[in-house]
């Protein structure tokens, strides 16, 4: 595809399609990409809404009037929503009618994430409370319908915009935004969906490869009715190439086994078989769910044969040293903040940053949309995924941020382009970390927890300094001058020197009791240039590390960093700030609407310019 073709893609907003429409995977959006059925029915588009400041409604009969409608699922801070409001609402309150599907079995209302806390009746029966607001769940309303055909979902969002003490990224608590934080989300920002299912239905999926053994796990939960002796197929393929092609029982609800493959031999053919970035091979996964020869449930799903960890001073991927070039993704959209305008910005989303030369992103204080994982396992982009910050150290913050951050392991652990988890950024909402054992036992507690939670994939316990246990040093650094960053990490500085006396940020690299022990070391935040034209009368506004008054300027200051960056040995990877302007943050490589500064083939050359160029094959 062409690169101007990436640029002026224009695709349907999801606003604009049939609220009623049923679509059909594998391209339509839909939005549980790892567990799709055949037949859904999204309940986004146009909400009864209504904003309830003092919190005096406790139900929806509370409700006086319905005062707005909404687009959902866009929040209504954001113009896409049709409201726009950017002030302080800690409640707001949802309604929608749709005619009940047809069909047995059982009927389940997803929601993919509500800010920050919920509560869903359904047709006046009060039915689930969620808190988390970056997390999906799902409530099956089967026994709460009625004979008229339709279905009324109510919904009650609360998220207080002055909360320190919960997961909230780069949402401002302020009333405008100020420094590098920006406009809040409230309320429902991803897709809310129901679909038909049987009475014993696949609840969900889990895949893990094992690359050394040529495997593939597989983790399947039964829900339902779940009588004795049901059984489980799955086939997997790649195109028309069948690799496996099993049956097995169903115990306690749910089946764990390693498929095993074909071992194809030799590195050609294996390489035909591995995912990466510059070859996204993703294996087709069919699964049925049967019961003495009646299909119970039937979806798809897929996987890939891929594997990422530490060797050393190596960021390793499929067995090779890989060379990782991110750029940070803050993911938020002028008109739609952290909701992406519709399923085709996503995918322009990865084509652009491949365009650009880089091969991941490190998606910055926020969880996001599980179609944007969708698109970068199908093109191929590694994604370092982190959870959004809490601003506060207290217990109920360490308990939420814990609880949410297990689940967006379980939610997004199958997919094959996350290659790194990131638990705390900056010492955000750990402030003290470097003299009080609290904040430091928490840090080592979150890491060892997506440790445990999965075995697989490298963690990153604090992004930027101040590390504790970690299995890549990451470093944030905003020198301006490339010649002191070249000197600062180059070939004669002595690691010692490195974590001993220079200070990134006027902070240490590595707690005491935790020093460096040959693990990766990453530039993964720098440059930050902004572009602020002088004739620009809002230029004093724009931020960035460093400024520059014209584009041509912006171009030179990138090439010279970018190659003096890639040169620096010592790097296994870095992550350039950002990848487009976001709000009052001028220092993207693109504008906010995603068009390039400058010629986005110039970007490419200065991305990999210098020796830091590694593919599983050549390094």
């Amino acid at each position: 595809m062409k690169l101007l073709d990436i640029q002026k893609r224009k695709v349907e907003s999801p606003s604009n399609r049939d609220n009623q429409r049923v679509s059909s995977f594998p391209e339509a959006g839909y939005p549980r990409p790892q567990l799709q059925r055949s037949h859904w029915l999204s309940l986004n588009g146009l909400w009864k809404f209504a904003f309830d400041n003092e919190g005096r409604c406790v139900q929806p009969g509370d409700i006086e009037g319905w005062t707005h409608h909404i687009q959902v699922p866009f929040a209504p801070e954001s113009t896409k929503s049709g409201i726009g409001d950017t002030g302080f609402h800690p409640n707001c309150w949802y309604e929608r009618e749709f005619e009940t599907p047809e069909g047995d079995g059982r009927l389940l209302l997803h929601f993919g994430a509500v800010d920050y806390r919920a509560r869903v009746w359904v047709n006046g029966q009060y039915m689930i409370e969620h808190e988390g607001g970056h997390t999906p769940f799902t409530l099956d309303i089967t026994t709460v319908l009625n004979d008229t055909g339709i279905t009324k979902v109510t919904v009650w969002a609360q998220d207080d915009p002055g909360d320190l003490a919960k997961p909230r990224g780069k949402q401002d608590w302020q009333l405008e935004p100020h420094s590098i934080w920006y406009p809040r989300t409230s309320g429902i920002w991803q897709t809310v969906w129901i679909e038909r299912v049987g009475r014993t239905y696949i609840d969900s999926i889990r895949w893990s490869p094992d690359f050394e053994r040529w495997e593939v796990g597989c983790y399947a939960a039964i829900a339902g009715d779940a009588p004795a002796g049901i059984q489980i197929k799955v086939k997997l393929s790649i195109g028309n190439t069948v690799l496996a092609n099993d049956t097995y029982e169903v115990f306690n609800g749910e089946i764990g086994r390693r498929i095993s493959l074909s071992d194809p031999g030799i590195d050609d053919y294996r390489n035909e078989l591995l995912w990466s970035p510059e070859k996204p091979t993703l294996m087709d996964a069919h699964i049925e769910l049967w019961h003495n020869n009646q299909l119970l449930d039937e979806a798809k799903s897929y996987t890939a044969m891929r594997t990422v960890g530490i060797q050393r001073d190596r960021f390793m991927l499929n067995g090779r040293p890989y060379y990782l070039r991110l750029v940070l993704d803050q993911g938020y959209w002028p008109d739609s903040l952290m909701t992406a305008p519709d399923d085709g910005a996503l995918r322009r989303d990865v084509e652009l940053t491949k365009a650009m030369g880089f091969n991941g992103v490190r998606k910055h204080q926020k969880i996001e949309d599980p179609r944007f994982l969708y698109w970068a396992d199908k093109l191929g982009l590694l994604v370092w995924e982190e959870m959004p910050s809490a601003y506060r150290f207290t217990p109920k913050a360490v308990e939420r941020t814990t609880r949410e951050w297990a689940e967006v392991i379980r939610r997004d652990i199958s997919h094959p382009c996350i290659v790194a988890w990131v638990t705390f950024n900056e010492s955000w909402g750990v402030p003290n970390l470097v003299e009080t054992a609290a904040h430091r036992n928490y840090v080592l507690a979150m890491y060892h927890l997506t440790k445990t939670l999965d075995p697989g994939r490298p963690v990153i316990a604090n992004d930027g300094w101040e590390s504790t246990d970690t299995d890549i040093l990451a470093i944030h650094d905003y020198d301006t001058h490339p010649q002191r960053l070249g000197h600062r990490y180059g070939p004669e500085v002595k690691l010692s020197d490195l974590f001993d006396r220079k200070r990134p940020g006027g902070r240490i690299l590595t707690l005491d009791n935790f020093p460096h022990q040959g693990q990766p070391v990453m530039l993964t935040e720098f440059g930050g240039i902004a572009y602020a034209p002088v004739d620009n009368p809002d230029a004093d506004k724009a931020w960035g590390y460093e400024r520059c008054s014209n584009i041509s300027e912006l171009e030179i200051k990138y090439a010279t960093l970018l190659e003096t960056i890639n040169d620096i040995e010592l790097f296994s990877g870095f992550c350039y700030t950002q990848f487009t302007d976001t709000f009052q943050e001028a220092n993207g490589l693109l504008y906010a609407d995603r068009t390039p500064k400058f010629p986005i083939e110039a970007i490419r050359a200065a991305t990999l310019s210098g020796q830091g160029l590694c593919t599983p094959t050549s390094c």
